[in-house]
């Protein structure tokens, strides 16, 4: 893989300034970039054959959009790629459009990682549990599921089905009591020994082929068991048989459609109105639906579905595992290169397919039946919010709607465990990829100084500001700051801002008011009076919205830190002590307190503690 590029300032632009590079490219596989006057990247594409690719943008033609012929303008340079195949060039290509967010590709704006449930390998009792991001544990990995919600929904049920355990490791080794979900008949006790290694595997076993796609053998099987206990007269043990039947039935009722011909697919269908479009994909894993998700990519005016879709599929499984069958609702010009893409990526066969009838065609016409009602959904929802935006700048006299407002709060306990919060709202309502946490680390702050925790939080934010993005040209500046808190917050984040040299950012405190009744908020602005809106006015309750968004953030992210800071366990800090000899150290000790206060003899005495492991817990209690 080879880079080229002309650093010497051109002085055409536009057709004339391509024709240039056109004389000089190869005609080898790779990726090129147009980039504007600034050296901002206007589009990154791929090509086959480079050389012929950029000739098409080399003079006028008929075939060319609007949005093409503008590209094509405002071309100040250009860079190149070139690769050894069209496939690596596809991959890149991909890559560098998710990395550099170019103004004229189809963006893919939503890029979180999706749940799965897992169900570990590293324990005679394994726990079913959520998990999100790199597969890195050993077990066995059930999903994509399309939300957090989705996993926890389905969690839920299949506890209550198949009776594993949710509680630590160290409650299960300790042995001597049953949690409260046992006695509520959503485990089988394995923390209290109610139940036998073997006993237990056989529940494991159990969940493993209803998460297969076995669920028919799963529930024959409890019938059988429930038949056999009534027979027997054991009428308790056949009524929880049947309460785990019935939690079955629940699971299956609720993921709606489950394809007979279809074990492992994703589903993704477009819908395009008014140059807006929706992506709703639905992922189909053991012959099961777990869950739908709809996209809203960005893109301009008059891009066609295909193009759409081919930007979304190349991005959209750029970190993420593609299943065995990618069912389209439209073709795309590189099927054949794309399937090539994700089958490497896969290390197996991947195919794309646009079905015509049959199953598949059923589940794309369902697909596109939910991505015509979101983003009608979507599109109402913009209307209101442009409206309220609107409202915004009215109401505080800001020279048009903001495109971009953030909201902050802190939440600590007496100063314990303090946080600030930011997030962020626009023209689409809550920006959730970018919101911020920020712990705060000031060690002069007095326990509670609100107003410097508030001074820190946008010192830091401004700071990086400044630092990613001098020129604002990224959008990632806000036109208006919402601060919670009166005349005392707004002069503390005013100083931050002056100290900074911004001072230009029209900046709000809100404040609850006469008795803190909601509805009677103040808002507190540097040299203005002190103003209130109507209680009955659309723009308070969508301000009151922020604020309280800002408030759920904050709290959620302190009572996290909390969690994490109560849970710790001082054997997490010792290098070379992993999960096995802490529970060989907890087993042997009794609590982590125990292990601190041992002496050198009984630490070398642990089963798995080697004497230069030993030494080095010792010397780190010691040293604390």
């Amino acid at each position: 893989m080879t880079e080229t590029s002309d650093d010497a300032a051109l002085p055409r632009m536009g057709y004339a300034l391509i024709q240039d590079y056109v004389r000089t490219l190869e005609t080898s596989p790779g990726v090129y970039r147009m980039l504007d006057d600034k050296a901002r990247v206007l589009y990154v594409g791929k090509a086959r054959n480079l050389k012929a690719r950029v000739s098409n943008y080399a003079r006028p033609s008929p075939q060319h959009s609007a949005r093409i012929t503008r590209m094509i303008t405002e071309t100040a340079s250009m860079m190149f790629l070139t690769t050894r195949t069209e496939t690596e060039a596809l991959l890149l290509e991909q890559n560098l459009i998710k990395q550099l967010k170019p103004k004229y590709n189809v963006l893919l704006r939503d890029d979180k990682s999706f749940p799965y449930i897992f169900i570990s390998d590293e324990h005679d009792f394994p726990r079913l549990e959520k998990h999100r991001g790199a597969k890195t544990r050993t077990g066995r990995y059930y999903g994509p599921f399309a939300s957090a919600g989705a996993v926890n929904r389905t969690l839920n049920t299949l506890q209550k089905v198949f009776l594993l355990r949710t509680c630590s490791d160290r409650e299960v080794e300790a042995g001597d009591r049953p949690c409260l979900n046992y006695h509520m008949k959503r485990c089988a006790g394995p923390c209290g020994s109610k139940i036998s290694r073997e006993d237990y595997a056989k529940l494991v076993a159990e969940a493993d082929d209803f998460l297969s796609g076995k669920s028919t053998k799963v529930q024959s099987e409890l019938a059988t068991q429930m038949q056999a206990a009534s027979e027997a007269m054991e009428f308790e043990r056949a009524a929880a048989l049947r309460d785990r039947i019935r939690a079955l039935t629940q699971v299956q009722t609720a993921q709606g459609i489950n394809p007979r011909g279809v074990k492992e697919a994703d589903v993704i269908a477009l819908h395009m109105e008014n140059g807006q479009a929706c992506v709703q994909v639905f992922f189909i894993r053991a012959n099961q639906n777990w869950g739908n998700k709809d996209f809203y990519p960005r893109l301009n005016a008059d891009v066609d579905a295909g193009e759409v879709l081919e930007a979304f599929v190349g991005q959209f499984y750029d970190n993420k595992e593609p299943p065995r069958q990618v069912i389209l609702s439209n073709a795309i010009e590189n099927q054949d290169l794309m399937a090539d893409a994700l089958s490497q990526k896969l290390g197996r066969k991947v195919d794309l397919v646009v079905p015509q009838r049959g199953e598949k065609a059923e589940l794309i016409d369902s697909a596109l039946r939910n991505a015509r009602e979101s983003l009608g959904r979507k599109m109402a929802e913009s209307a209101t919010q442009a409206k309220l935006l609107k409202g915004i700048a009215q109401a505080f006299d800001l020279q048009a709607p903001p495109q971009r407002i953030e909201v902050y709060d802190n939440s600590h306990i007496q100063g314990s465990h303090a946080v600030g919060a930011m997030i962020v709202a626009g023209p689409e309502g809550f920006m959730k990829n970018h919101y911020r946490k920020f712990n705060i680390r000031g060690d002069d702050l007095t326990p509670g100084d609100d107003f410097g925790m508030m001074k820190e939080v946008l010192s830091r934010r401004f700071t990086r500001l400044l630092k990613e993005d001098p020129g604002r040209e990224n959008g990632l500046w806000p036109e208006l700051l919402l601060i919670d808190g009166g005349a005392g917050q707004v002069s503390a984040v005013a100083e931050i801002m002056k100290a900074h040299g911004v001072q230009d950012i029209p900046m709000v405190g809100v404040a609850k008011g006469i008795d803190r009744d909601q509805g009677k908020e103040e808002f507190h602005r540097m040299g203005k009076q002190v103003m209130a809106l109507r209680r009955n006015d659309p723009v308070l309750y969508f301000i009151q919205r922020l604020r309280d968004e800002a408030h759920r953030f904050a709290i959620g992210t302190h009572r996290a830190k909390r969690a994490k800071a109560i849970s710790a366990n001082p054997l997490d800090d010792i290098v070379g002590v992993g999960a096995a000899r802490k529970r060989a150290l907890l087993a042997h000790f009794g609590s982590a307190k125990a292990v601190s206060r041992a002496n050198l003899a009984d630490l070398k005495a642990v089963d798995g503690v080697s004497e230069a492991l030993a030494e080095k817990i010792y010397a780190h209690f010691q040293a604390t």
